[in-house]
This record gives C-alpha cells, structure tokens and sequence, in this order.
C-alpha cells in the first residue's frame, strides 16, 4: 500500500494529484526548481524538496535529482504526472529499480509506444488504422504533411507542410523544438488530414489483464497543435463511438497496459478513423471523462499501482456532459505569444469543487494571487471544467464563467475561449482541427473599441475617488473641484490601441458635469460625439476605488476596478481590458533606435540567419528566439538593411531589449 507519493511534477497537476492524496490519507512530497520555489503546489504538499536550478533540464527532468528527492523524502512511491518524464521508460525503471512503487504503465509499455513509429508499426499489426507514415523527408510523394516529434505530445515540434519546398526547414524546426522540450529531437512525417476531427479515448488496465475504454473525448479546437477545449463525451455517431472502443482496448491489449492512457485517432470526414499515437500517461484532459463517468482517474491509478484489480470492466455510461478549456497565459496582442509576468488577481465565479470529480464548475488551477508567471515553463495557468446535464448548458456556464473571471497582471487567452464556446460552429458539434484558421472572428477581443471610452471613464472616476479616499483634507469636496470652473481634469492611458485621454468635470455634488475621451478614433462625450454620432447620457451612480456604476442611456453598467499601481484593470459588462495610467509630467526617456526589433518576452535567442549589411524584405527569417518551450520565429517588418544584431546565438534577453536594428539603408 502507498503511504508517501512523490509527484515529479509541477503546477496544476501536482496540486490535483495532491488533492485525491489526501482524501485517501496518503503522505505527498513535491520536488521544486527555485523558479517553484513559492508556487502554490510546493505549499500544498506535506514535504517539499528543491531541485537547484530553474529550467526543465536542471531540475525536473532530471531523473538521478527525483530520485535522490524521493530517498531523501522516504517516499516509497513515485506519480508522474503529465509532461516532463511522464512517458520516459527509463524514468519508469529506475523508479522501479529504486525499490519505490511506479504509478504508471510499465516501461516496457511506454518504450514500446514512446518510438511512435514502431508504436505505428505494433499497432498496426493488432488492426489498430493507420495513416500513411514517413521517416524521412525524401521519402514524402503526398502532401500536405504534418512533421511530428517522435517523443513527445502536446504539439511541440509539429509543423504542417504543404508542398516539398518547405520540407527541409519544417524538419529541423521541429527536431529543435522536439530536443528542447523532450531530450529527444526524434521525429517522422506523417499523411495531413485536412479538416479532421481529433478524437481519444481514455482506456484503463490492470495487473489482472483488464483493459477498458472510459468513453471518447473530442479535441478538435486546437492552436499551434495544442488543444485548448476539449469535451466528453464526443458527438460521434455510436457506430465510430464503437469502433473507437474497439481499437483503443486493442491498443492497449497489444502492449499489456497497466493504468490510465490516452490512444488518440484522427477522425475524417469521410468517417474513416486513424490512429495518431498512445499517450502512456493522465492527460490534461482527464477532468472532462472523470465528470461524465464519476471515476477520480488519479484514485484508480494509485488502486491499479498497489496491485488492485479494477473497480469496473466495461465501459461506463455517460452521465450529461463536460466541457474543458485550457486558461493560458498568452498575449493576443503578440500573436497570442506565450506572456509572463505577476497574476495580481485570479478569480473565477461560481466554481462549485477544484481537482476532483465535481458536478457544476471544476477549477484545476497552478496559480493563485500573487503568482508568478515564469518564462520556464509551460504557459497553462489553469484548466476550467463544466458539467450540465447538456452540451449546450455546458458551453453557456463555462463561457460565462470565463467572461466574468478577473484575470489581471497576466495576458491571457480567455476571450479567444469564449468566443470559441459561443460560436455557431462549436455549437452544432461541427469544429474540426482547422477551426481557428477558418474563423478570424474568435481572435476578436470581447470588449469592442467602441466601448473602450467607457472602460477608461470608470478607471478615471475610481482613481479619483481612491485619491479623495487617500486625500488628508476636504476629502469630502470633489476631486478638483473649484467655485469657479475652467479647465477639466485630464487623466492619460496607455490602452490597447495607443494612448487614451480622459477630460472631465464634475460638479459640487460629485456629478459628472460633462466629460470627453481622445484620441479621435475613441472620442465620445457628452460635449461631442465621433463622426456625428449623438454621445450617450452618462450619470455616475456610484463611484468607489474599486467599483464604478454608470447609467448610460438609461442602462446602468458596472464596472469592476483594480488598481496596482499604475496599472488599472476593469472588468465589465461587455468584457475586461487593462490600462496604464500616464504621468502627468513624464520623465524623458532614451529613444530607441529606428527600425528597432524588441524581445516580447525572455528568452534566449537560439539561431540568427542573417547578417549586419544583409538586405532583407519583409518577412524574412532573422532570428529564432526559444521561450516557454516554444519557437518564436523574428521577423523583418518592412524592406530595409541589417544595420544591427546586438545579440549573439546562444544569448539570453529580457522583455524588450533590442533583438535586431532595420533600416532603410546600411547606415555604415
């Protein structure tokens, strides 16, 4: 029996883990770099051990550290978890050969489906489809293709290519990126479906020769490969639902599994299925079958690791459904590059249970208040799961959920989310893998620019109530208040779209008097409306630090404010947006020079491809940076010269700092 587990893991996954632990009355021991070293599942844990170092490679993918962690712990069992050397068949046997009890599949297992080609080659043989698979670039004869990482999952290292030419360099793209993320730059090419559905099934084994299908999920929406929603049970006509069964257990069969595995299909729209590749390990996922099913999928690992046959033997019937999204921290605004920074609030309504089985809202979060969002790992911050007794109640809670959180400090994905949950398509169960290619419209932000002037009043009016609040005298008189009016107040953002200015009056009562907002492409008011457009009534209701009501035309909105420092965050009816409140009398600042190219975020630069007096046009390739584990590919913004490459390959950079100088002409 279990008595001490060590999670060689980190963020949500080790907190879930740790949840269904204690409801079972086992000991956990978390492992930490120093960049986790007050992350809330090191908190959590009953024992904690530091890994020196703060990337991946020093420190969580070091097998000889967990392993010293766990003796040095007396742990006498080791769970994964999900990522990391969650599906390393050499991590599984030393954990055995350590003595300690393995809570997984045995490494036998997860060499044979980790070399997914000879996975391929096994499964095929047990009547498992497959697609047509390559193993080098000068064997392809059809395309479009998709080049895929051979030992790992979660889209790193894929690229699609739709014609020969750019073979070569999708090839080396993704050996890179698959080496960085899993030691490994092992990959193969394999036949692109267009306009497939991404399809899995949750199967279970045990040491007594069980294997069984817990259902089918869909993870058709996907971005960069990665899936972000994710649903059980799929809409699937029950004949594919079977077959899917079938196949998945045979799967499973072939390589005498032993605990929870994820064997993912392709669907196409011909109805034919296809077999991608068999995740020997929980799946992010995982939330979406535990609630249509009852079953906490981590209590059945640690029952089957002790030796335990399985509770069930045949599939379970679904019981409503639920919806999963995948809360990331990305930034739209950079092409939803991964962000970093402080999680200064983060605050999800109506959740109803967090990391086991719950009907309602489940909320499997690695992050808290105060958190820091580092440019080491993984950009998922959090997983928000909804269960219905429908799918269409499942998509309306959770949308909403989202649309109210309070997300502030970090850029994240969630408006592209709720546009997703709201869209025509997704409604009808109709998404496919090339969802978001095809519909622009999600990648809107939730709050229009044409309510943006309204946003940028309420943060006024509430930093000026904060100041009166603050204020040591007459703080009972109206923020700059005189007998005699002639100017109005000014207050200046930085928004979204550039800079905002707020002019404003109010009157010995507190009310507003009259107010405007510049720049012209913003301007409203009531002393003048943009392009002739009558400016809407505006009466302030209430007007606090933290909370600001307004009647518009009638139609009172409120708007919740959060200030950190200049910072302003405002969450509304319409949606949320964060602005930067402007000095009055800004200091003067270094300019940078022309044509500059700036970090969007730490990192290290990983290749530069040109050099200083190379002519370039725009969209040329002149550097690859490396950060969260990704690739981020700079590019020339217009024609010009490379006057500068102030960075060499291999060099580490900060948020802005200068990446590449363009110019018009060689200035040397």
């Amino acid at each position: 029996m279990i008595r001490k587990l060590l999670v060689a893991n980190r963020g949500e996954i080790a907190r879930r883990i740790f949840a269904t632990c204690r409801a079972l009355g086992v000991t956990t021991v978390a492992v930490h770099s120093d960049a986790d070293a007050d992350a809330p599942f090191v908190a959590e844990a009953d024992l904690a051990v530091r890994l020196p170092g703060n990337t991946p490679a020093e420190t969580y993918l070091r097998i000889d550290l967990v392993l010293d962690a766990a003796r040095r712990a007396g742990a006498d069992a080791v769970h994964p978890g999900y990522g990391f050397l969650a599906e390393n068949a050499d991590f599984a046997a030393a954990v055995t050969d350590a003595g300690l009890t393995w809570v997984g599949p045995p490494a036998k297992a997860i060499a044979a489906m980790g070399d997914k080609m000879s996975a391929k080659a096994l499964l095929a043989d047990a009547g498992v489809p497959m697609l047509p698979t390559w193993t080098e670039a000068g064997q392809v004869t059809d395309f479009p293709v998709l080049v895929k990482a051979a030992a790992g999952g979660g889209g790193r290292g894929m690229r699609v290519v739709r014609d020969a030419a750019g073979l070569a360099e999708a090839v080396a793209g993704a050996r890179r990126e698959a080496a960085a993320a899993f030691g490994d730059g092992t990959v193969f090419i394999e036949r692109y479906v267009e306009r497939g559905r991404h399809v899995e099934v949750q199967i279970f084994g045990d040491t007594h020769g069980t294997v069984v299908a817990l259902g089918v999920r869909d993870c058709s929406i996907q971005r960069r490969h990665q899936k972000i929603v994710e649903e059980a049970p799929g809409v699937l006509p029950p004949q594919v639902r079977e077959r899917l069964h079938e196949a998945a257990v045979a799967a499973g069969r072939a390589v005498d599994y032993v605990g929870a595995g994820t064997v993912e299909f392709l669907l196409a729209p011909d109805g034919e299925v296809h077999f991608l590749e068999m995740n020997t390990r929980l799946q992010v996922e995982h939330p979406v079958t535990e609630a249509v099913t009852g079953w906490d999928l981590v209590r059945l690992q640690l029952l089957v690791a002790e030796g335990e046959p399985l509770p069930l033997t045949a599939t379970p019937p679904a019981d409503g459904h639920a919806i999963e999204v995948r809360l990331c921290a990305e930034d739209p605004a950079q092409g939803f590059r991964p962000a970093t920074g402080t999680l200064h609030r983060f605050a999800i309504p109506g959740v109803t249970g967090e990391f086991t089985p719950t009907k309602g809202l489940r909320l499997d979060s690695g992050v808290v208040d105060g958190s820091a969002v580092s440019v080491h790992y993984d950009s998922m911050l959090a997983k928000l799961v909804a269960w219905a007794p429908t799918r269409a109640e499942a998509a309306r809670a959770l949308a909403g959920a989202l649309a109210r959180a309070e997300l502030h400090g970090v850029a994240t994905n969630r408006d592209l989310l709720v546009r997703v949950l709201r869209s025509r398509e997704f409604g009808a169960a109709e998404a496919d893998t090339s969802f978001l290619e095809r519909h622009e419209e999600v990648f809107a932000p939730l709050l229009a620019a044409d309510q943006l002037p309204l946003v940028a009043l309420a943060a006024t009016l509430a930093g000026a109530a904060g100041r009166r609040a603050a204020a040591p005298v007459l703080a009972g008189l109206p923020s700059g208040w005189r007998n005699v009016p002639a100017f109005p107040q000014v207050t200046r953002f930085a928004g979204p779209d550039g800079e905002i200015e707020v002019r404003y009056r109010l009157d010995r009562t507190g009310s507003l008097a009259d107010w405007a907002v510049s720049p012209a492409s913003a301007s409203t008011g009531r002393d003048g409306a943009a392009g002739g457009d009558a400016a809407p009534d505006v009466t302030v209701v209430e007007a606090a630090p933290d909370r600001v009501v307004l009647d518009v035309d009638g139609t009172r909105r409120v708007f919740r404010v959060h200030r950190v420092g200049s910072e302003v965050f405002v969450d509304g009816p319409d949606g949320a947006t964060s602005l930067t409140e402007l000095p009055r009398f800004p200091l003067p600042t270094a300019e940078l020079a022309a044509g500059s190219l700036l970090a969007p975020l730490p990192g290290a630069v990983t290749r530069v491809h040109v050099e200083v007096g190379q002519r370039v046009t725009a969209g040329d390739l002149l550097l690859t940076l490396e950060a969260m584990k990704l690739e981020h590919p700079v590019l020339a913004p217009t024609d010009g010269v490379v006057a500068e490459l102030p960075v060499p390959a291999g060099g580490q950079v900060d948020t802005g700092a200068v990446l590449a100088v363009v110019t018009e002409e060689d200035p040397r």
